[in-house]
């Protein structure tokens, strides 16, 4: 017993002795790999699709829906910014990272703890080589332990930067809501304007097709016509009344996303957008900036690489596991009777380092360590598709904005064409050279245009909220005043 008691000695002495002379943080220090996607130089290069009259090289302003110049968007936004419930979700996940954050930092610090037990019994006289029976009387024992865990292979360090990683990520992740949330709220205010345009343009589309409905019955009726001719007029002024309904419950449901983006009931719409009929619109060329720019900028990304971070220092934690655990503590006390209480036989006290390591440490360790490192391979692996995308959808975003345009140019260029023709044939028919029925084909037809013409005004809306949201800015503001309550 004396010899195992001697041998297990000399392996505790002989592990502190090792301990305390290899001092040192385990696991990689973090920096962001040299093969990742994010430093290569084309990813940070101007982008392709820029070229455009459409775009110019100027950063992209932290609060980009000014730049519609429309106070009645600039107040959804910031409203949706208040009470949207996703941005509330967004912030409540950041704080409980926070305290995570304040538990592991905790662990560094010396932890205390107390406890007292009065009571009443009786003590066995056995248990103190008494041979009598000891009486009922009060008892008490009373301790208070103060351990200290030492940090000699970096294992609390790797962990507080682990979890220093993930509230940044987590910020990143509130970050993204606000680019979201403001993105949304511009696209449902758009989307209800466009639908009221297309329903006015629609509305009039009916009233012309109408006429000629009418005026085709008058021709048939005057034997100049057939039934067919009557059967087809009338056939196509049903189809442009179908196409009503489809167009006022998409308003109707842009509205109800608008309420509940900025954090209303679906039926608390506001009743200024019920009647918007003009879609918002860029009108200047839109500032995209670069690649470098779109890197930094983008919350998704950021969060992306600072969650790689988070796996990098796990390995570290991980590896700190191949090494003993030392806690340094000391404990007094005093217990007895409670007659006895204060007297100098009640104290005790102890002082020394206790170590915890398992022989063979080695096989769990290991295979935490490779569990690390290969969810640092998998979190590089999102880090690096997370930029590409980003790139992707802004290089995307680029090009179907600026093909729009240059679609909506050729509209506007047939509807100034349907618009002389239309003029042409009235200035006809009142000079008594023209009849009725072109006159009026020649109003649908310019009705027509309007109505292709409306439906691109509602897709370039759409798309400069797809390039806003592809450019990820917006949440600057939102940050600035999450930081400010901090």
């Amino acid at each position: 017993m004396n010899r195992l008691q001697s041998h297990a000695s000399k392996l505790a002495g002989a592990a502190l002795a090792a301990a305390l002379a290899a001092c040192s943080t385990f696991g990689p220090n973090y920096q962001v790999p040299a093969q990742a996607v994010v430093r290569r130089p084309a990813a940070a290069a101007p982008f392709a699709s820029a070229s455009a009259p459409a775009f110019q090289s100027a950063p992209l302003p932290d609060q980009w829906w000014h730049l519609y110049q429309d106070r009645t968007l600039d107040a959804l936004v910031a409203k949706a910014f208040a009470a949207n419930a996703d941005l509330r979700v967004a912030a409540a996940n950041l704080a409980r990272s926070r305290a995570v954050l304040s538990e592991v930092e905790e662990k560094k610090r010396p932890e205390v703890e107390m406890n007292a037990a009065p009571g009443y019994g009786r003590i066995a006289g056995a248990s103190l080589a008494l041979p009598e029976t000891l009486p009922n009387m009060g008892l008490y024992s009373a301790e208070v332990k103060v351990g200290y865990q030492v940090d000699l292979f970096g294992k609390l360090k790797r962990a507080i930067e682990g979890a220093e990683a993930d509230t940044e990520a987590a910020q990143a992740a509130a970050d993204l809501a606000h680019v979201i949330v403001a993105a949304d709220t511009t696209r449902a205010y758009a989307d209800a304007c466009s639908a009221g345009n297309e329903i006015k343009v629609a509305q009039h589309l009916v009233e012309v097709q109408g006429r000629f409905a009418e005026l085709t019955a008058r021709r048939v009726k005057l034997g100049r016509g057939t039934a067919l001719d009557n059967s087809r007029a009338q056939s196509q002024l049903e189809l442009l009344r179908a196409a009503l309904p489809p167009l006022q419950a998409r308003r109707r449901t842009a509205l109800y996303r608008l309420a509940v983006l900025t954090g209303e009931v679906p039926g608390n719409f506001p009743a200024e957008v019920a009647r918007c009929e003009t879609p918002p619109r860029v009108a200047a060329a839109i500032p995209v900036g670069d690649g470098a720019a779109l890197l930094r900028r983008r919350p998704d990304i950021r969060q992306a690489e600072r969650l790689l971070a988070g796996a990098t220092a796990r390995i570290g934690v991980a590896t700190a596991e191949l090494y003993p655990s030392i806690q340094l503590g000391v404990s007094a006390g005093s217990i007895g009777m409670i007659p006895g209480i204060g007297e100098s036989n009640t104290f005790h006290f102890g002082l020394g380092p206790l170590i915890s390591w398992n022989l063979p440490a080695t096989s769990a360790a290991r295979v935490h360590i490779a569990q690390a490192e290969a969810g640092t391979a998998a979190a590089l692996a999102r880090f690096d598709a997370t930029v590409l995308n980003a790139l992707r959808e802004t290089e995307s975003a680029l090009t179907v904005y600026a093909r729009e345009l240059d679609r909506n140019a050729a509209l506007t260029a047939a509807l100034r064409q349907s618009t002389l023709a239309a003029s042409q044939s009235a200035t006809l028919l009142r000079l008594g050279r023209g009849d009725s029925f072109s006159a009026l084909d020649a109003q649908r037809t310019l009705v027509q245009a309007q109505t292709a013409l409306a439906a691109s005004e509602t897709a370039l809306a759409a798309d400069q909220a797809t390039l806003f949201l592809a450019l990820g800015g917006g949440w600057e503001n939102g940050a600035a005043e999450g930081a400010r309550a901090r």
